[in-house]
């Protein structure tokens, strides 16, 4: 698994930064977060899409905007069309950019209500990402300021739209402690299939264990166990609709030693059995 902070660069005349991203195989399972705001359309690609703590299964024309420090991730199981690459078109902008553009311009205060909105992730109906996916396309070939004026048009098209919160938390603001809680995730989301001590965790951050619990808590409204298990849970989901991998294994690599705690676990946060869930994506 990737490192779990996403460092993104911004080129020269540029204030935020965009991907044109196009794979013949498939979207891998990145699990990662960074502080900027990102507005994806995945195109010609079906799977799964994590969000926080949201699974949930994605489809051409996803359009999905997540706020900023939330993990999430795309694990594609098929293509739409045979012959073209799953796409995802990915804009990035920090909060204070976005703040500051839209604070004092009364045209774009709909975008700073989207924004407050999207912390925990939102999805649109895919029949906008569709209908939006030219436009996401030309915004790649145009120069930098009018490429800026695309964006915003964008954000404005989707500002006063329905959409679906999709994680149930959202990760704190707050950037005090930031650096050493990033520690503690980026080493969690490395070594999640390995057995943890709290102790090594809060060497980590150098914080005495209860000081560790309080800021882990703060930054991301979960306590060190339930989200190792959310770790775990997730990557198992990816393995489950993606491979053929026997159960007992899966559970085994993602970190349990006993299949009967992988079983209980798993149908506590997914609310089905492992074999149902793998089931579901087989029909």
């Amino acid at each position: 698994m990737r490192s779990y902070l996403e460092h993104l660069i911004v080129s020269p005349g540029c204030s935020w930064s965009r991907l044109n991203r196009r794979l013949e195989d498939e979207i891998p399972f990145e699990w990662h977060h960074h502080p900027e705001f990102e507005l994806t359309l995945t195109l010609n690609s079906r799977g799964q899409r994590f969000v926080g703590d949201h699974v949930g299964r994605y489809d051409d024309g996803d359009l999905v905007l997540i706020g900023p420090n939330l993990p999430h991730t795309w694990a594609s199981r098929e293509k739409v069309r045979e012959g073209e690459p799953h796409t995802a078109l990915v804009f990035w902008f920090s909060r204070e950019w976005i703040e500051q553009l839209t604070t004092e311009t009364a045209e774009l205060r709909p975008i700073h209500r989207l924004i407050d909105r999207a912390a925990s992730g939102l999805a649109f109906d895919r029949s906008i990402g569709l209908s939006l996916a030219a436009d996401f396309e030309a915004i790649f070939s145009r120069a930098p300021a009018q490429s800026l004026f695309g964006l915003l048009d964008l954000l404005l098209r989707i500002a006063e739209l329905e959409a679906q919160p999709l994680s149930a938390t959202a990760p704190a603001q707050a950037e005090a402690g930031r650096e050493r809680i990033d520690r503690v995730l980026q080493h969690l989301h490395q070594s999640y299939q390995e057995p943890l001590r709290m102790e090594d965790l809060a060497e980590i951050a150098a914080l005495s264990v209860s000081g560790l619990h309080r800021l882990f808590r703060k930054h991301t409204q979960s306590n060190i166990s339930d989200y190792l298990i959310g770790l775990r849970i997730g990557e198992a989901c990816s393995r489950l609709s993606a491979t053929r991998q026997p159960i007992q294994h899966i559970a085994a690599e993602v970190g349990y030693a006993s299949l009967a705690n992988f079983n209980r676990q798993f149908r506590r946060l997914r609310g089905m059995s492992p074999r149902a869930y793998r089931a579901s994506f087989q029909r």
